[in-house]
């Protein structure tokens, strides 16, 4: 990878990108409550748990055909996608998490990339979420594909660890050794992300959406979803 494309990925990838995902768990925090995870063993198996039959299985391959349609300017296959993803959110939290953020960094694609012919697909959409935004952004930037989706996966491997770190709570040596950790298993998901036919993809997690569904009325939480 060229030296530029590697700082605009570290950009993209980095917790400082101005898009509020540190203030969302993805039912993390739901988990937490119910003491279903409560140290670094039982973090990394719900972190693994979810990235392979939730991430790897449909936001991620969604993401991959999301860089694909944007290099291509193909505005029908990014209006479908996006229509799909946003349609698949299953609870109120998930869906405005995913709106929230693809609006603030869509906001940002327009003041970075100002002109680029890749922008205006981004633009006609009613509702952006954080795949299309991300995906747009990366192409505008010329950030290789499969680069883009290893740092998708890895910005949300760290958020989770992240809340793990601060909730369980785990020391910061642990949440390292645990993100670490995790580098074959995000490796095994892009892999597979790019592998799966449109008939494989799938978001079928009903524990998952449930505790989404619970958090949203959790006496006491630091996190928005």
């Amino acid at each position: 990878m060229h030296a530029a494309a590697l700082l605009h990925l570290l950009q993209l990838a980095s917790p400082s990108l101005p898009i509020g995902a540190y203030s969302y768990s993805q039912g993390l925090e739901a988990a937490l409550e119910r003491g279903m995870v409560h140290d670094e063993a039982s973090a990394r198996r719900w972190i693994v748990d979810t990235l392979h039959q939730v991430v790897a299985r449909f936001e991620a391959p969604i993401l991959w055909r999301l860089l694909q349609a944007f290099a291509a300017r193909d505005a029908a296959a990014v209006d479908a996608w996006t229509e799909r993803f946003i349609a698949a959110r299953d609870t109120a939290e998930f869906r405005a998490e995913t709106i929230q953020m693809g609006y603030s960094l869509g906001k940002l694609a327009a003041e970075l990339v100002p002109g680029h012919d890749a922008l205006p697909l981004l633009l006609r959409q009613a509702e952006v979420p954080l795949p299309t935004a991300l995906a747009c952004l990366a192409v505008a930037l010329d950030v290789p594909h499969e680069a883009s989706l290893l740092g998708m996966l890895f910005s949300w491997a760290e958020n989770q660890v992240l809340v793990c770190v601060k909730s369980v709570p785990l020391g910061q040596v642990s949440g390292q050794r645990l993100l670490l950790s995790l580098r074959p298993e995000l490796e095994t998901a892009a892999v597979r992300a790019q592998q799966l036919s449109d008939d494989e993809l799938c978001n079928w997690s009903p524990g998952l959406s449930l505790l989404s569904m619970q958090h949203e009325v959790q006496y006491s939480r630091l996190y928005r979803s």
